[in-house]
């Protein structure tokens, strides 16, 4: 991991992601400022009549009628901890009462209480978290007219520019709905876990969006046009905040994809934990792989994993990837490593697609074929997955 410290330092960006949930006390409410229209008596003012599409009216009928169906689904989440407390948003899970929220919204948390719309309010006990995947499942002892699961869709359905929709609690104020569109798919980011020697794992296929998300909506779904919960809203990217110093929406959101929820949740309410696929390599983080990058390291591919260091003793190495150890041109990049370029026939072009195939698909002790480029040579090599190292 030295190697791949030398050069995250040398030429890694800064991530600025910041978790959308919301810690300590509500921020101050700004006092409304009204103006007085301006109107020429001499000339009085003619009202102007409004012409509304009835696409437009049917667009607005299909928001209300969805916001009313899904509301009673959506709870808030308020957390004591040691230093305060804390609050986010959760989503009905199951018939059971299982509720679904972020791990980082009840992290710490000593007691956790979940409120629903109606007003009813019950205490929930923590079934299980994922750090990985930034996932916790809750479980509350409520009548069953509380309990409102909503529905899951599919997020590899999801296509960029189509709208979605997110409902949560951003500082506070409860059940607020916000619209926006698919901005990208298939983000990474890192997870809430560090290992060993101070590095991450990633979460995969993330859905980035442009709905606006802010402190207090972590842990709330994200909707399609069908009322369908495709993701779970987890965090912003923002340079911006606000008087007390919380981070404020700037246009660039991130959900967790449903379809991964589909396989973490059952696994965290029957076992309380979830294994994850795991191969044992470092990566060039796909943005930093430039002409000049691709050019120093003698790649014959512009695009690809390319590995910069396999863990001793894990399946990358048993199954005989290489890593980088030749110096290159540019200080702190070295050549020499394998280039992964598809896994079990699947192209892969950057680091996204490895994982967020490994994980939709994989699990520990499946084999894998990965396509590698050696130099100028095309090898396939047979790699066994075993499990995250805790």
């Amino acid at each position: 991991m030295k190697k791949n410290s030398r050069i995250a330092a040398a030429i890694s960006v800064l991530l600025l992601a910041t978790f959308a949930c919301q810690a300590g006390s509500l921020p101050l409410a700004l006092p409304l400022q009204t103006v007085a229209p301006s109107v020429n008596p001499a000339q009085p003012a003619t009202a102007v009549p409004i012409v509304v599409s009835s696409e437009a009216v049917s667009q607005q009928d299909t928001l209300s009628t969805l916001y009313q169906n899904v509301l009673p689904g959506i709870v808030s989440i308020q957390v004591t901890t040691a230093q305060g407390g804390s609050m986010g948003t959760g989503i009905v899970y199951d018939p059971q009462g299982h509720i679904l929220t972020n791990q980082h919204v009840i992290d710490g948390g000593q007691d956790i209480e979940v409120d629903f719309p109606s007003g009813f309010k019950a205490p929930a006990t923590l079934v299980g978290v994922d750090a990985d995947s930034d996932l916790a499942v809750l479980k509350v002892d409520a009548p069953s007219s509380e309990i409102h699961p909503l529905t899951l869709g599919d997020s590899k359905k999801l296509k960029v520019g189509q709208s979605v929709i997110a409902i949560g609690n951003p500082f506070g104020l409860n059940g607020s709905m916000t619209l926006g569109i698919v901005s990208a798919l298939g983000r990474t980011q890192d997870s809430n876990r560090q290992i060993g020697n101070g590095g991450t794992f990633s979460v995969a296929d993330m859905i980035q969006t442009d709905a606006a998300i802010n402190p207090g909506n972590s842990g709330g779904p994200l909707f399609n046009l069908f009322g369908e919960v495709v993701g779970i809203n987890r965090s912003i990217r923002t340079d911006a905040s606000n008087v007390t110093g919380e981070p404020v929406n700037s246009g660039i959101g991130f959900a967790i994809p449903v379809n991964l929820i589909k396989r973490v949740v059952p696994a965290l309410i029957k076992d309380h934990k979830f294994e994850y696929p795991y191969m044992g390599i470092s990566a060039l983080q796909s943005d930093l792989m430039s002409l000049k990058v691709i050019n120093a390291l003698g790649l014959k591919k512009m695009t690809g994993v390319y590995v910069t260091n396999v863990a001793p003793g894990g399946p990358a190495e048993k199954a005989g990837l290489v890593g980088a150890s030749t110096p290159s041109s540019i200080q702190g990049l070295y050549s020499g490593g394998d280039l992964i370029v598809a896994v079990d026939g699947n192209p892969v072009k950057v680091y996204d697609d490895l994982i967020g195939y490994l994980v939709d698909n994989k699990s520990p002790g499946d084999q894998v074929v990965l396509t590698v480029m050696r130099g100028t040579k095309s090898v396939d090599l047979t790699l066994t997955l075993t499990s995250r190292p805790k």
